[in-house]
């Protein structure tokens, strides 16, 4: 009878019988008078026992590597001294269904930059990695869920673009049947489109290029951006209201599937959020700071990420909260769409929203009115010939909307405690890296 795969972590349930248990060698060793082999599938570890015998098992068993992917047959044993959940394989049929070549090209100790070279075989390897993707999945579902039930529709916008979009930031150019094109940096422009368009609410979780020569643990020149877009809004608390709600029930999403893993894997205990959470002006956030002695030159109106660091961290102080929005960033640093509130033209209707210290999400309410677009794209000095038909989308009675861009990478940065965005992407890339 053919034998039915089991996970290595259903084999408790199977004590006593035959089963069939496929995955990769995780280890050999193979002494005088036995030979054991610790094999590894995505559910965890269990030890094959083998007593030597000088019979075929035992020659394949020998001729095992580390990584090679294997499928192996054998009665599941209660063995109390076996650290490995007190159970062993006694192996009856090996099947090798792909040695593994060796030695292998990383370890444990290798570095990042070359654990990335080999990313396929570093994800394999590392459980908290492989659970960092479980996370990723059910933060992204809890996210779709609270976006979906408050009647949003999810959009795909194009990732081509005809003409750099405004923002200031570098744009990836490539060629485009004779012409130029360029990579979106994010689907802001579009979303507002939907919005004009009549979809009241609007969402998209894809992918975000950035052409920025920045090095840091934080920045990818491709990541997956999650956006969106609220129409009939009263003000830019309503999307502030939005993400904070969306945010809280995504993370008690991944509390309740994966709280106790994570503990286990990355010691970090997952905090569901309370809401509304805190926030400050941007004016009140440089005040604070400056009476805690932060003042670098040069940074008159922006946070820079120390700023950030320590601004969340006297929040956190002050309210026990990991969140902080910062509002009413200045005009000078946020793009001409950015609505600007009648009593304070200096400032704008938008806002960031840092987790521990770490820029995640920015987002504003939109100037939907196209006369006041043309004067503030005026101001700022921008020609408005290459944005026509975005400008188009304004002239036909767009209502009043605002929307967010959420890094799902830092999201995950954060929520893990991992040091660099390089851990929280399957595939990085950044100025130095297209590769694999």
């Amino acid at each position: 009878m053919i034998q039915s795969r089991v996970h290595v972590s259903d084999l408790r349930e199977h004590v006593g019988r035959t089963v069939t248990v496929c995955g990769w060698v995780n280890t050999l060793r193979l002494q005088r008078k036995m030979q054991f082999v610790i094999v590894r599938d995505n559910t965890g570890l269990v030890q094959v026992t083998h007593k030597r015998d000088d019979g075929p098992l035992e020659a394949q068993l020998e001729t095992l590597t580390p990584e090679s992917a294997v499928k192996i047959t054998g009665r599941i044993v209660d063995a109390a001294q076996v650290k490995l959940g007190g159970l062993e394989l006694v192996p009856e049929a090996v099947e090798v269904l792909n040695l593994a070549a060796t030695p292998l090209p990383i370890d444990e100790h290798t570095g990042i930059e070359h654990r990335l070279d080999w990313r396929f075989l570093d994800v394999r390897r590392r459980p908290a990695t492989q659970l960092m993707f479980a996370v990723q999945t059910t933060l992204e579902q809890g996210m779709r869920e609270y976006a979906y039930a408050q009647g949003a529709t999810e959009m795909h916008t194009p990732k081509l673009m005809g003409t750099a979009s405004e923002s200031g930031a570098e744009v990836f150019k490539l060629g485009y049947f004779g012409r130029n094109a360029y990579l979106a940096q994010s689907p802001q422009f579009y979303k507002q489109m939907a919005i004009s368009a009549g979809v009241e609410k609007v969402f998209e979780i894809g992918p975000v290029f950035r052409a920025e020569p920045s090095f840091t643990s934080r920045h990818a020149t491709e990541f997956t951006g999650v956006d969106v877009e609220l129409a009939w809004i009263d003000g830019v608390e309503d999307v502030m209201a939005f993400e904070e709600q969306m945010l809280a029930h995504a993370i008690a999403k991944v509390a309740d599937a994966h709280g106790e893993a994570i503990r286990e894997q990355f010691g970090v205990e997952i905090t569901v959020p309370t809401t509304p959470f805190p926030r400050i002006t941007m004016a009140e956030a440089h005040d604070i700071l400056r009476k805690s002695g932060w003042d670098p030159e040069g940074i008159k109106e922006d946070l820079d990420p120390e700023g950030e660091r320590n601004i969340s961290a006297h929040i956190q102080q002050a309210t026990g909260h990991e969140f902080v929005f910062i509002t009413h960033y200045p005009v000078s640093i946020r793009p001409f769409y950015h609505m600007r509130p009648a009593d304070d033209p200096s400032v704008t209707l938008s806002f960031d929203l840092l987790w521990k210290g770490l820029e995640v999400t920015t987002g504003a309410q939109r100037e939907h009115r196209y006369d006041v677009l043309l004067k503030q794209a005026a101001e700022k000095g921008m020609s408005t010939e290459p944005m026509q038909d975005y400008l188009n989308a304004f002239r036909y009675g767009c209502p009043p909307h605002g929307g967010l861009g959420m890094g799902l990478g830092r999201v995950l940065m954060v929520m893990l405690g991992l040091e660099s965005i390089r851990e929280a992407t399957f595939l990085f890339r950044g100025p130095n890296r297209l590769t694999p």
